[in-house]
């Protein structure tokens, strides 16, 4: 089990969350993927294992997570949201061609905020920034 896993169920408990094992795998299975998975994806992943557990169960604990602070939701337009486990301030890189995202990491856009509100007068809270383009596997793909 992972540092930042432990952590995570320590501060469930904190929380008085109660561990179920379904809730144990799905966070299981967000901090072990790094593919920013929707709740479908994670249903799939998990029936299996867990055959009575309902796309509705994912939809209600992962609000859970999301409300005590362990995961993000990531949401673009009309399609299905993703959830993120880390929730440290990162940004997104995303393939135009398979969708797949991928954490980056560059401390010197947190001046876009400063900036933002001097210029504006505005009392940034938060920003958000994605990065379009196509993954290594689909460039090497569209050169076939």
């Amino acid at each position: 089990m992972t540092y930042r896993l432990q952590e995570a169920l320590d501060s469930l408990k904190n929380t008085k969350v109660r561990m179920t094992p379904q809730r144990h795998a799905i966070l299981e299975y967000l901090f072990s993927s790094f593919s920013h998975p929707t709740a479908d994806e994670i249903y799939k992943a998990l029936e299996g294992k867990f055959p009575n557990m309902s796309v509705a169960t994912v939809y209600n604990n992962l609000r859970v997570f999301k409300e005590v602070g362990l995961v993000r939701e990531l949401t673009y337009g009309d399609s299905s949201s993703r959830f993120d486990s880390v929730t440290s301030d990162h940004y997104h890189v995303i393939c135009q061609c398979c969708e797949k995202i991928v954490d980056f990491h560059y401390p010197g856009l947190d001046e876009v905020e400063t900036l933002a509100e001097h210029v504006t007068g505005f009392k940034v809270k938060s920003h958000r920034m994605e990065i379009y383009g196509t993954c290594p596997e689909c460039s090497k793909k569209e050169q076939h």
